[in-house]
């Protein structure tokens, strides 16, 4: 038999805590082991978030991946009630402080684009929206927004009495976009400073109203405008989309790792375009079948929605009309995703 601690080592490396974001090892939550006969209990520290549901995914990932590392016991796991330790601060950046009256900030990112993580982003905020919520959305894609079109927004916002920007106020919901103060089809082509700037000033110096949610747009990939996010304020939770193909999963798990390195939580995984069902019933999976579940299971990370590949997606993101997709499956991954979101922020 292995050595028991050299394969929870390995194991704790690779099962993440759904609270924190970050891998076991990294959170720091892995008190110890002890081997009982063919058993090795594990003791693990939790904090006052990580409910019933967070507490069983930590223990199956365990399990699971202690038996591929080579355990053939069992596995048991005593918790120890701790507060779960956050990602150490980097003493050369400010500290992130909150939007004023901005309850909880909601990222949505993909590890490249083409995915339609914009689409994902305005079905939830809209979701969470239609459950009652107060909602914002921030469109942080400075290279290319899409928010103006996704919600039928041609209007420039305001400048109010604080010299601050007014949000845009379109479908129930409070949007900013560097798409707002730019001419339709007018390259963004500027350097990363820049960039971050923009975003910077799209965080402090809009005057976001009372939101119980943010929800931010962010680009593709693991650049200037996340590390900028993620300095500034503290992100509440992030949610990252991926087709179920092997090119776009590559990159997604970039993205987790990314938001692990700078301790933000990360919610789940969502899956676009995971079939497209046929005229005569049954489906086809033209990216492949599954792939983004296989990757929230393998990092311990909830699969939030399968959203299928529906030609009323494209038509109603095109028409800036949300609510054009009609209330079939599509629509029904939509309101889970909402439901699971507006759950962790505890709406």
């Amino acid at each position: 038999m292995p050595d028991p601690t050299s394969l929870l080592s390995q194991a704790a490396a690779r099962v993440r805590d759904p609270v924190s974001g970050r891998s076991l090892a990294e959170a720091g939550l892995v008190d110890g082991a002890s081997v009982e006969g063919n058993v090795l209990r594990v003791q693990v520290r939790v904090g006052p978030d990580h409910d019933p549901e967070a507490r069983a995914r930590i223990a199956a990932a365990l399990g699971r991946h202690l038996a591929e590392a080579g355990w053939s016991g069992a596995v048991d796991v005593d918790w120890s009630e701790a507060s779960a330790p956050r990602a150490p601060a980097d003493p050369g950046v400010e500290p992130a402080r909150p939007i004023p009256g901005v309850h909880a900030v909601v990222a949505v990112a993909s590890g490249k684009g083409g995915v339609g993580k914009s689409t994902i982003a305005v079905q939830l905020a809209v979701g969470l929206r239609d459950l009652g919520l107060n909602v914002g959305m921030l469109d942080a894609d400075i290279y290319g927004p899409s928010l103006p079109t996704m919600l039928g927004i041609h209007t420039r916002p305001e400048v109010g009495s604080g010299g601050k920007l007014v949000p845009v106020l379109a479908r129930g919901l409070a949007c900013m976009s560097i798409g707002f103060l730019v001419e339709e089809g007018t390259p963004v082509i500027w350097r990363g400073p820049l960039v971050m700037s923009v975003v910077r000033q799209f965080l402090e110096e809009v005057d976001w109203p009372e939101l119980d949610a943010l929800v931010v747009d962010l680009p593709p990939g693991t650049g200037d405008a996340q590390l900028t996010m993620a300095q500034r304020v503290p992100i509440t939770g992030a949610i990252i989309v991926s087709t179920p193909q092997d090119v776009a999963l590559i990159d997604a798990v970039r993205g987790l790792k990314m938001f692990e390195r700078l301790g933000v939580p990360v919610w789940g995984i969502v899956e676009n375009m995971a079939w497209y069902e046929l005229p005569g019933g049954g489906r086809d999976h033209p990216f492949g079948e599954a792939g983004a579940q296989r990757l929230a299971a393998r990092e311990g990370v909830p699969l939030l929605a399968q959203v299928p590949l529906d030609g009323r997606i494209r038509a109603a993101g095109d028409a800036g009309d949300p609510a054009g997709i009609g209330d079939g499956s599509a629509a029904g991954a939509f309101r889970a995703l909402a439901t699971a979101v507006a759950g962790r922020l505890g709406r």
